[in-house]
């Protein structure tokens, strides 16, 4: 899901096995991803995955680090990192989204070679577009728990210029 024009776009890492089976981004039992967005207020009521598409309307989009299902991040290897950076500076590149939010801090670190990075907002751009990282929401790696994932979440809602997107939170 990207279009142009969007205020942010969230890379996952990549489909689990149950995302990869029905199609939909975040869509396996137990993923976060859509209550941290509907807490940030990126949205004004909590979204199920297959009403994904419906985030292009809000001009958010989504897409995925790594293509490939997976049943853990932990069976992809660097390759699969690199390539996916490279895919994804390529889709930055064409997009132009305004922010790209990299949803799973380790694979940030080693897909674009930032082994220090750290959550939040980051220094260097990619294809010119600010970049920000985030916790990865998977219900299996629940080092954050909701309430500091939803902050996280929202502490990027509100760095965005214009602030056109609200909800609750704000």
């Amino acid at each position: 899901m990207i279009a142009p024009g969007l205020e942010v776009l969230f890379v996952g890492i990549n489909p689990s096995l149950w995302s990869g089976a029905v199609g939909l981004h975040f869509a396996r039992p137990g993923n976060r991803f859509w209550r941290a967005l509907h807490e940030a207020g990126f949205t004004d009521r909590l979204l199920s995955p297959h009403e994904g598409r419906d985030l292009l309307k809000r001009r958010i989009g989504v897409t995925n680090l790594v293509n490939r299902a997976t049943a853990s991040a932990d069976d992809l290897d660097l390759g699969d990192y690199k390539r996916g950076a490279r895919r994804i500076a390529a889709k930055i590149h064409r997009y132009r989204p305004k922010v790209v939010a990299f949803v799973g801090m380790g694979a940030y670190r080693v897909a674009f070679g930032r082994p220090r990075a750290r959550g939040g907002r980051q220094d260097e751009r990619l294809a010119g577009t600010t970049i920000w990282v985030l916790p990865n929401p998977s219900g299996r790696t629940a080092g954050y728990q909701m309430p500091a994932l939803a902050r996280a979440f929202r502490e990027l809602r509100r760095s965005l210029p214009g602030g056109t997107l609200s909800g609750p939170g704000r």
